[in-house]
């Protein structure tokens, strides 16, 4: 399987105005990447893009599926072949219960799952045509099992790891690589709303190293911090009614 290099074309972060995808979107640029990054907010994408001279913005919304086709045929006319394709847009709406409110689900699902089914609509063909490529879907430990306020959050990145593994297996025969990427609790915007405690929180320049170190290295799978994404492996392991008791009791500690 051919490991994406700068060499065979650039990089497309989604969702990389703040957070994970705009320090990936810088840890890239000093690896030698061309980095196209996409959000809705112009004003932040420019500024993430002042960074790096390799750093070009392309404002989208992941949501929209035919804008989305557009920015990839503006980022292959400017830049390009698109070698990596970074599929992080995403959104952390926390469920507040006993209130039931289904429009936290509907627009979690929409950006978190719905919003890479775009990106994967627009790159595949490419990427296929061209028999090489690889994208990656940011994900969350938070899919491995149901955790305190996380019922939309971790609902659509749980989606995102069987949907990944499978397209996986789909497009291996066509040289196209997919992976999944599974970060801890990262230092961002998203997590700052968080009234539990966070183990192992860490920043989101660290986040962003671990996560161009493993696609590097063309691993399937991605998961950091490594001691809590292997407690949380562990525990789902338990029988279904004394993992919910333990992860809930330890959450709301």
């Amino acid at each position: 399987m051919k490991i994406m290099t700068p060499q065979h074309g650039c990089a497309w972060i989604t969702g990389a105005s703040s957070g994970i995808g705009a320090a990936l979107a810088a840890e890239l640029a000093a690896r030698g990447w061309t980095v196209a990054i996409s959000a809705r907010r112009e004003s932040d994408l420019q500024n993430v893009a002042a960074q790096h001279d390799n750093i070009h913005s392309f404002v989208c919304d992941v949501t929209d599926r035919d804008a989305m086709a557009q920015t990839v045929s503006d980022i292959e006319a400017a830049l390009g072949p698109i070698a990596l394709g970074i599929m992080n847009a995403g959104i952390y709406l926390p469920t507040a219960l006993p209130k039931f409110d289904p429009t936290v689900f509907d627009r979690t699902f929409e950006v978190n799952l719905t919003g890479t089914v775009n990106g994967f609509a627009a790159l595949v063909p490419l990427m296929v045509a061209r028999g090489a490529g690889h994208i990656s879907l940011i994900s969350s430990v938070a899919g491995y099992g149901g955790l305190v306020t996380s019922a939309a959050y971790g609902g659509s990145k749980a989606a995102l790891f069987n949907m990944g593994e499978s397209l996986a297996m789909d497009l291996k025969p066509s040289g196209v690589h997919v992976s999944m990427v599974a970060p801890g609790f990262v230092k961002t915007p998203a997590t700052d709303v968080n009234k539990f405690p966070m183990p192992f929180i860490i920043e989101a320049d660290d986040a962003a190293r671990r996560i161009a170190d493993g696609l590097a290295k063309n691993k399937t799978h991605i998961s950091f911090p490594r001691r809590f994404a292997f407690l949380l492996r562990a525990l789902n392991m338990l029988p279904r009614s004394t993992y919910v008791k333990i992860a809930g009791r330890f959450m709301k500690r």
